[in-house]
């Protein structure tokens, strides 16, 4: 069995530009991540999807929009599911990204969450920013994975050999995908509009490929 699961960063939004930390709070896409959204559909153009699913944060569900709108497949609308929903960031949301990173990290010598991943792995980075969050309202590692595996195993549950699934989704959730079924490097931003694809066999998911942005797809 192969089943392939196309995950997608949605496009650029305001935040983003703005560079504000946005998890589980939502902003709109702008021109650009429009644009985004549109250039990954026409790369994955290409590749019928057979489901097609995303964060249930509006950012996402436009982005599989647009991206169905690219394609040969009947579905044209996302099924949300809120387990693939951005990491909640707490008190942190909406923050300007650098001041954050180096108020958390900036004591340990890590100036970024780029720094963070490189130096503790993607799960105490994460644990790190839950435990400076002085409401308690970031999510820990495990919290997220508690919510986000069985969104993924929902997604390849009814699924035929063969299938091919869009997922509409966010950044660092990617880069956490990545991280727990392969040893590929997740220090780098997940560029809005890429492709990571990842295959369930039926007993493992392994990844195929990271952060892509090219039309080899």
């Amino acid at each position: 069995m192969s089943i392939s699961l196309y995950f997608v960063r949605h496009g650029q939004t305001y935040l983003n530009k703005y560079h504000r930390i946005q998890g589980f709070i939502d902003s709109s896409l702008t021109e650009k991540g429009v644009n985004d959204a549109l250039d990954a559909g026409k790369r994955l153009s290409p590749i019928h999807f057979d489901a097609a699913y995303s964060s249930d944060l509006p950012r996402a569900i436009e982005t599989g929009r647009l991206i169905l709108s690219q394609n040969s497949s009947d579905i044209k609308t996302t099924t949300p599911l809120a387990g693939f929903r951005e990491l909640n960031f707490g008190y942190w949301e909406g923050e300007d990204d650098v001041k954050t990173w180096h108020i958390i990290g900036g004591p340990h010598g890590l100036n970024s969450f780029h720094d963070m991943i490189a130096e503790y792995g993607i799960d105490k980075a994460e644990d790190t920013i839950a435990a400076a969050d002085p409401y308690k309202d970031a999510e820990t590692s495990q919290a997220f994975w508690n919510r986000l595996q069985p969104a993924i195993d929902q997604a390849v549950k009814n699924a035929k050999d063969g299938d091919n699934i869009l997922v509409a989704t966010h950044g660092t959730l990617i880069r956490n995908v990545v991280s727990h079924f392969s040893d590929i490097p997740v220090n780098v931003s997940t560029k809005n509009g890429s492709v990571t694809k990842v295959i369930w066999d039926g007993t493992n998911y392994t990844v195929d490929y990271f952060n892509n942005v090219s039309k080899n797809v």
